[in-house]
């Protein structure tokens, strides 16, 4: 039986089994299992060869724009960045990834238009899994939605799911910390319904066999199985509805709650027409804030401060994070920052390289000669 086969019939055995205290743990080992050999499944598929769809990051941060074939991303592309991906009225118009830069408040914000995918993709239909290892490495998904079928957005997060990309959630608070003897020791900070030897059993299936299992936040058996993973990606994400310029007005409050039904605030989705650009200012406003960047305007010797061209950091980023991205000798060089700003106590602040930035901060450097 190929790896394929095991997991068809692992997944009809869970589906099967009725779920209670007493199939908790024999569900726990099933679906830890699921996940061992869907991640065997991906390596021997990743290591088959074939062109793929790699693309280099470049700019301050990259979105991946992911939806099934001809919802608009083709045009939506073209109408935020200076890409020409090719568009049409048929599906499977996009066959290769297209990258284009939206220029937006001072951030070179990489776009790129995946293939459209197919329900199965994380299955390898349609060429999904190359389709869903581009998504993997993006900083923000952009999920993009035809107005005419909202129920797609479904099938999308099911499809990112079953790839191992964890849309719009933090990775579990869960450590397992190897040990020589002693079996394994549960600890939590939180009250679990999961009971003990479920977790113990889960772990187990993963090779622990003595080790310190801590338990930050109460967890279900997936969320169990996500943190003793190591190859989830948590991404945040985003929801545009495209060809709103189709639509009679009085359909907007069906489409409404179409999204409420799938946890998805009318407010915060962006209503666009990659065509007619409508709405797109808003969307362009949406994607820079929710990649969470600060502007920092460097203190040039000589030249003064170049408030034109900022340097883009995300949130938290510290004067290390600036300097890294400086490259250069910069790092070598480095004495000590002088900072002007909200992060600030005063004007010209000294601190060092681990002292926090945050947005339109003046940095200067001081370098050894």
């Amino acid at each position: 039986m190929g790896l394929e086969e095991e997991i068809e019939e692992i997944e009809t055995e869970i589906e099967d089994t009725p779920y209670n205290k007493s199939t908790e743990s024999h569900i726990g080992r099933l679906k830890a299992k699921l996940a061992e050999k869907k991640e065997k499944l991906e390596n021997q598929s990743s290591a088959g060869g074939g062109t793929g769809y790699s693309v280099e990051k470049t700019g301050d941060a990259t979105v991946a724009l992911v939806g099934f074939p001809s919802v608009g991303k083709s045009s939506l592309l073209n109408s935020l960045t200076n890409a020409e991906s090719e568009t049409g009225d048929y599906e499977f118009t996009t066959l290769d990834v297209n990258p284009g830069m939206l220029a937006h408040r001072g951030a070179n914000i990489q776009l790129l238009d995946v293939p459209g995918l197919i329900q199965g993709a994380a299955t390898g239909k349609g060429d999904g899994k190359q389709v869903l290892a581009v998504v993997r490495n993006a900083d923000l998904v952009l999920f993009v939605l035809s107005v005419f079928e909202i129920e797609q957005y479904d099938r999308l997060q099911e499809e990112l799911y079953n790839i191992n990309i964890r849309v719009d959630r933090d990775p579990p608070r869960v450590t397992a910390r190897r040990k020589h003897k002693d079996g394994i020791r549960v600890t939590s900070s939180a009250d679990q319904d999961l009971d003990e030897t479920t977790i113990k059993e889960v772990a187990r299936e993963y090779g622990y066999v003595n080790a310190d299992l801590n338990l930050g936040e109460k967890v279900d058996i997936d969320r169990l199985v996500d943190g003793l993973m190591e190859n989830r990606e948590y991404i945040p994400s985003i929801t545009c509805v495209n060809k709103v310029d189709l639509i009679d007005p009085d359909y907007k409050e069906t489409v409404d709650d179409q999204l409420r039904e799938r946890g998805l605030d009318p407010e915060a989705v962006t209503f666009i027409s990659a065509e007619a650009e409508r709405g797109l200012d808003t969307l362009k406003d949406r994607i820079w804030e929710h990649l969470e960047f600060i502007r920092v305007y460097m203190d040039k010797p000589g030249r003064g401060i170049d408030r034109e061209e900022p340097l883009m950091l995300r949130e938290g980023a510290t004067v290390e994070d600036a300097i890294d991205k400086l490259g250069g000798e910069f790092e070598e060089r480095f004495r000590f920052a002088r900072v002007s700003g909200p992060s600030a106590t005063h004007d010209e602040q000294q601190v060092g390289d681990q002292h926090v930035l945050q947005d339109e901060d003046v940095l200067k450097l001081i370098l050894r000669r």
